[in-house]
């Protein structure tokens, strides 16, 4: 619960500062200056990779040990937008963190628009803005689904659950059309060499996660049809 608190908060203000690209650009770049400032700090980045680190453990754990996958229909979306939201942070990780390790790239939304905008990659950006936050709130529902106050405030915070993303998605494309009037950003050398780069080690790094989840799986199947016919003997 712990570790994803923390990724729901990093999920969260990620959301709430790409709706702020529905108001302009220029708002939402001073307030990703300020966020970046924040999870960039000693010991919050400890934190979030840590949180990260964590919580991945445990849900590679929850694959391999559980026995059972008849599951009610919120775990089946609670589980599958868990496991999708990696995908993004991967992306998010290379393009920021290692992108200002290698080639001291800064972040910013007019860049990485861009370079989305000239792969045609804006689409799947989008796409991935949803899963870590519905993950989170799945999460946090059913463990607070228990209480009164909780029941009684379930239409807001469906309502909720819905207007957030669709602001920031709003945001997003508020964003990229500002951008796309900018017209094409100029591409040093430097540029594209970084782009390669960075392209090829998220490509890797995401080959690696899946690889990891597939094999947690397996290795759990595995286990339980050997336990089974342990048993009939």
């Amino acid at each position: 619960m712990l570790s994803g608190l923390v990724m729901f908060a990093f999920i969260t203000i990620h959301l709430f500062n790409h709706a702020l690209g529905v108001i302009s650009l220029a708002l939402a770049e001073g307030g990703l200056r300020v966020e970046m400032a924040f999870w960039r700090s000693p010991p919050i980045t400890f934190l979030l990779y840590g949180a990260a680190a964590i919580h991945f453990s445990l849900a590679l754990w929850t694959l391999y040990s559980r026995r059972e996958w008849r599951l009610p229909w919120i775990e089946v979306l609670r589980l599958a937008s868990g496991f999708s939201f990696p995908l993004l942070l991967i992306g998010h990780a290379v393009t920021t963190r290692l992108g200002d390790t290698l080639f001291s790239t800064k972040a910013s939304y007019a860049t990485v628009i861009a370079n989305l905008l000239m792969a045609g990659t804006q689409g799947m950006q989008l796409a991935l803005l949803a899963p870590g936050w519905l993950h989170g709130c799945l999460g946090l529902w059913i463990t607070l689904r228990q209480f009164h106050a909780m029941q009684r405030a379930k239409p807001l915070l469906v309502a909720l659950v819905a207007l957030i993303p669709l602001l920031a998605a709003a945001g997003f494309l508020q964003m990229a059309a500002e951008v796309s009037a900018i017209g094409p950003l100029p591409a040093s050398p430097v540029a594209v060499i970084a782009r390669g780069t960075l392209a090829a080690w998220k490509e890797d790094l995401t080959i690696v996660y899946l690889g990891v989840v597939l094999t947690a799986f397996l290795a759990g199947r595995l286990h339980v049809l050997v336990e089974r016919r342990a048993q009939v003997r």
